[in-house]
């Protein structure tokens, strides 16, 4: 037996095209934020994955760069790590 508001929300999730247990996830991570609030959240998660894309990137960079620089200096063997700067 289902209340009228677990049908009103089933209905609200067909009406947009979502399922059931989508809108619960939403509803469980936003349900008692005001607008201004998950606005933020969702910008700060934006910065978040741009950040993270960014260290991922330099990461690389300095990965390459050692792997340059073992194979220049061609008495260090590839399996040394010339120590960080």
């Amino acid at each position: 037996m289902t209340s009228g508001a677990n049908r009103a929300d089933r209905n609200e999730g067909h009406k947009h095209g979502i399922s059931e247990a989508t809108f619960y996830n939403w509803k469980a991570k936003y349900g008692d934020m005001e607008v201004s609030e998950a606005k933020r959240l969702k910008a700060l998660e934006g910065e978040n994955t741009r950040l993270k894309k960014l260290l991922a990137e330099q990461m690389l960079d300095a990965a390459a760069l050692r792997e340059l620089l073992a194979k220049k200096w061609w008495g260090l063997p590839p399996s040394v790590k010339p120590s960080p700067i």
